[in-house]
């Protein structure tokens, strides 16, 4: 059997037979995903997908996209590599989640300078993590090696994912009421948005490798905690039969741009942070580079990954549910007729 090799692209700085190693590294990664609706094996040209569809009238797809951003970088300072996958999974099921959808499959996308086997399966390993925790399947994905256009000991990771919910079932904010609450779910930390921030007011390059007394950790280690994934939390809340009035993930542009995005025209969403604790990373970054409070506020999740807004009547019942779930949830807020939007009590 011919086994495809090229020494001229390999003299170009592409080494097709790494591309092969890598593909056998990452195949039990990708099995250990597998949920039913899984069609053929790693390989093909297009992974393939059967929704499970049964008790569906209406079924709708949902979609998301996006990558890990200059979060990468502290991977790279700190030559880590199996937890930015998780973040990739996770700032796009996030998002799917928040119209009630459950994610059904994932697909990534790493570019890289140069295609090293060994850190191809790290990466990897992160990404098959975080379709575990997100309950889909990682079912293909593409490997670019570009010399040339990557330094060779860099790469950028993205992905998408899509997911599947019955149209009656479908989150929106019909039915948000003045006097409905907001429940905050705790993030682990700046979660993967914001790092250019991060990376300039830290002086990444430099202190990466530093304790800090306050974190309990070094920098680089901090910085790396990977994205929080709040699918299974949703899942608990809608089988309890929790009534949700809106969600909002808060990603980059913190609470100011990611909560309007769910709020109903009319009403407006009061948050009080003295409702949740505030890590010590945001301390520290609003210290180290003198920001003012709103725009940290503008800029990072200050300790809240996700935002849910019930009825006060299912408070309660919705708190049990996310405690069952592993989350640690606070009631940080309630909406209120008046200018569409969110007011933020420091």
């Amino acid at each position: 059997m011919s086994i495809s090799k090229s020494d001229s692209y390999a003299a170009a700085g592409v080494d097709v037979t790494a591309g092969y190693e890598s593909v056998n590294r990452i195949k039990p990664l990708v099995e250990s995903t597998y949920v039913p609706g899984v069609m053929g094996g790693l390989g093909g040209f297009g992974g393939m997908f059967e929704p499970q569809m049964a008790g569906m009238k209406r079924p709708v797809t949902v979609s998301g996209t996006d990558g890990v951003g200059t979060k990468l970088k502290v991977a790279f300072l700190m030559d880590k590599h199996d937890t930015v996958g998780i973040d990739c999974v996770a700032m796009c099921v996030n998002d799917i989640i928040c119209a009630g959808a459950m994610p059904m499959f994932f697909l990534d996308y790493i570019a890289c300078g140069k295609n090293e086997p060994a850190r191809i399966e790290s990466i990897v390993s992160g990404i098959a993590e975080g379709c575990r925790q997100a309950g889909c399947a990682l079912i293909g994905g593409e490997t670019a090696e570009m010399p040339g256009f990557y330094p060779v000991d860099e790469y950028d990771l993205a992905g998408f994912s899509v997911g599947l919910v019955d149209y009656d079932k479908v989150i929106t904010n019909d039915n948000m009421a003045d006097g409905d609450v907001l429940i905050g779910l705790a993030s682990s930390g700046v979660h993967s948005n914001g790092y250019s921030l991060v990376r300039k007011v830290l002086n990444i390059n430099e202190t990466y490798a530093d304790y800090e007394e306050s974190l309990g950790c070094t920098i680089g280690e901090e910085l790396l905690k990977p994205t929080r994934i709040y699918v299974r939390a949703i899942k608990g809340l809608l089988d309890a039969g929790i009534a949700i009035h809106g969600i909002s993930h808060i990603t980059g542009g913190g609470f100011y741009e990611n909560v309007p995005r769910m709020m109903k025209d009319g009403l407006t969403a009061h948050i009080d942070t003295a409702t949740f604790p505030r890590p010590a990373i945001f301390d520290l970054l609003q210290t180290k580079g003198d920001i003012p409070t709103r725009e940290m506020y503008n800029t990072f999740n200050m300790g809240i990954g996700m935002i849910v807004a019930v009825p006060a009547a299912d408070v309660e019942r919705a708190m049990a549910s996310l405690a069952e779930s592993g989350e640690n949830a606070y009631v940080i807020g309630k909406i209120t007729s008046g200018e569409t939007g969110v007011e933020v009590a420091f």
